[in-house]
């Protein structure tokens, strides 16, 4: 049984009945939190109820989510989440950093962090009964919706830009979903997405305006806890998560807001139940020319002005992010930062890791680009535990990778061609 008993405004703290909002506050627009009973979790459940559990995806977080479980047994709903962690010791030891790792989201069944919204998202609408589920997106959030929404059976109808990345276009129609491109910007997609889901009667699952994306992509922050907690119990004695010091730092790429927002819910969610009882530094990464959420973090407000987006990095190219004001809290509550990356950065950082067989989109390859500045600038340290979010792979932006690196060269079929390269 779901524990969700509401939802509560981010800016105003307006409460409400789960049946009495569907998206953003009446009164103020503001994002919606979703609540949970946590006296009654308390109660029912301690870490090892969780940990214990044998499904290796999201769903082994059931308990602690608002939504019951979608079926979907042996389908890609059923692999959303559950991605690997990898050490970056070659790359991290240039940078005087000793503990750094990354936590590959490019395993996710659409190639995406954004699997993890569009799972839950899925499970909301079959539980409400929805018969379409529509999003704008650049291409991961679409693809993913798309993904999930087949593999249920649910209608999908994406609207993206015209710009987006062939390879993200091809995912879209592939799972089946109905696909309209945009002839205009991600926001101009987003707009006349909630335009068209009020006119049809559609269920809306925008990033940063549906209250139940955050709840999805809360579940890496739980994946975080449990790998640290498994798996580097000499942090602490007692295995806690965060409780030595330095405290874990987490860096993710930022475009609309949701993905930290999100992260930032799941500890939280944590720290409210007592499973931590300290938080992570969470560190966000903009692209230069998308940087709306950094700008007001270093002017110390809430306020989000947009911008004109420009960015190689696509999926985090937005001028008006929908959930900036979460995003600022995100780190300025955690004692993180924000860090601004430039394009020629994001290229180079996709070749970086490459050889270490992670292969990133622009967005994901962004958050590595932030760890490189960030220590340039002195805002991490040898001692601090780190961990890089790659979200996306790189095969959903071929186009970007080619610009990373140098282009093969081509020779005649002859033995006396290749000693010539060699």
């Amino acid at each position: 049984m779901s524990n969700f008993i509401g939802y509560r405004c981010s800016l105003c703290n307006a409460e409400y009945l789960p049946g009495q909002v569907t998206y953003t506050c009446p009164k103020d627009g503001g994002n919606l939190d979703v609540a949970l009973d946590y006296d009654s979790l308390r109660h029912k459940y301690q870490p090892e109820d969780v940990t214990s559990r044998r499904e290796e995806s999201l769903w082994r977080y059931l308990p602690l989510l608002p939504v019951p479980d979608p079926g979907g047994e042996g389908t890609s709903i059923r692999a959303a989440g559950w991605t690997p962690v990898y050490t970056l010791e070659r790359l991290a030891a240039p940078l005087g950093l000793r503990h750094v790792w990354l936590k590959d989201e490019s395993r996710n069944p659409t190639a995406s962090f954004k699997d993890r919204a569009s799972a839950v998202v899925v499970a909301r609408a079959r539980e409400i009964g929805a018969d379409v589920v529509v999003t704008a997106s650049t291409g991961n959030a679409g693809a993913a919706l798309a993904g999930m929404a087949a593999a249920l059976g649910q209608k999908a109808v994406i609207f993206a830009p015209k710009s987006a990345p062939p390879a993200k276009v091809a995912q879209l129609l592939v799972y089946g979903a109905k696909v309209i491109l945009v002839d205009g910007s991600y926001d101009d997609a987003f707009d006349l997405t909630v335009k068209a889901a009020a006119e049809f009667g559609w269920y809306c699952r925008n990033t940063g305006y549906n209250p139940f994306t955050a709840e999805g992509k809360k579940t890496a922050a739980f994946e975080i806890w449990e790998w640290w907690r498994d798996e580097h119990r000499q942090w602490h004695e007692d295995g806690s998560l965060l409780d030595s010091h330095p405290p874990l730092t987490v860096f993710v790429s930022v475009g609309d807001g949701n993905i930290i927002s999100g992260i930032h819910k799941g500890f939280k969610d944590l720290l409210a139940l007592g499973w931590i009882s300290r938080m992570p530094r969470l560190v966000g990464v903009q692209a230069e020319g998308s940087a709306a959420i950094a700008n007001a973090f270093h002017a110390g407000v809430e306020r989000i002005t947009p911008v004109s987006a420009s960015t190689i990095a696509d999926s985090i190219s937005v001028d008006l992010p929908r959930d900036g004001v979460r995003a600022v809290r995100a780190a300025r509550e955690t004692g993180g930062a924000y860090v601004t990356v430039s394009d020629a950065e994001i290229l180079k950082a996709i070749a970086a890791l490459g050889p270490l067989g992670i292969f990133a989109e622009p967005a994901g390859a962004a958050s590595w680009a932030g760890l490189v500045k960030a220590a340039g600038q002195g805002l991490v340290s040898e001692a601090d535990p780190i961990i890089v979010l790659n979200t996306g792979s790189g095969l959903k932006d071929v186009r970007a990778a080619m610009q990373a690196v140098s282009a093969a060269p081509i020779i005649e079929p002859t033995l006396e061609a290749v000693k010539k390269i060699l």
